[in-house]
């Protein structure tokens, strides 16, 4: 009969969240994971099964957690209030002192040798699943008349996520909260209306 676990998975999820977060996929040793998450090695492997498998799952714990405004923002009654939201969402993930500089969706795995081309792959399928997503309320909005005829929400889709990335990237070289928000303000002044 196997040992039971001595430790809070979601705890530990929430560290090694910290540490992908702050130093990538390939940044991140197994001895800074199971140091950070409190447990050892063959506890690491026994509840996540390996590093890649571990980082799949924080990524999932992101996106539910400090990235859940992407979701809410998809749920707002219009295409320019689910921009707002997007925007502002992301200048408060980026710009609260709690949080590692940048985005984990977009730094995660930028840099990675070809050990790290699976995860590298992966976060760029995430990405384009939140595009597509952001595509499919777009074109939404253009059926519903919310948005011109001749909008091409999947264009405008990948304009926001540049936008945002771009925010990211910014954000991770220093920039503050009033740089940010002058991004999000220009992106919302060339938003098209209807």
């Amino acid at each position: 009969m196997g040992r039971s676990r001595c430790f809070d998975i979601n705890k530990a999820l929430d560290r090694a969240l910290w540490v992908f977060w702050r130093k990538g996929y390939e940044g991140a040793t197994l001895p800074d994971l199971t140091r950070a998450m409190g447990i050892n090695r063959p506890s690491l492997y026994a509840a996540f099964g390996n590093k890649e498998a571990l980082f799949r799952k924080v990524l999932d714990r992101y996106v539910e957690g400090p990235a859940a405004y992407l979701g809410k923002a998809l749920e707002e009654p219009t295409a320019r209030a689910t921009v707002d939201h997007l925007l502002n969402g992301v200048v408060g993930l980026l710009t609260d002192r709690r949080n590692p500089p940048g985005c984990l969706m977009v730094q995660g795995a930028l840099a990675c040798g070809k050990k790290g081309a699976v995860v590298r792959r992966h976060l760029a399928a995430r990405r384009a699943a939140h595009e597509a997503a952001l595509g499919k309320r777009f074109a939404r909005a253009v059926a519903e008349g919310d948005l011109p005829a001749t909008s091409d929400a999947a264009a405008l889709a990948k304009y926001m996520m540049v936008v945002i990335h771009g925010m990211a990237v910014h954000a991770a070289s220093g920039a503050g909260r009033k740089d940010l928000r002058q991004v999000a303000q220009t992106a919302m002044q060339t938003w098209p209306t209807p």
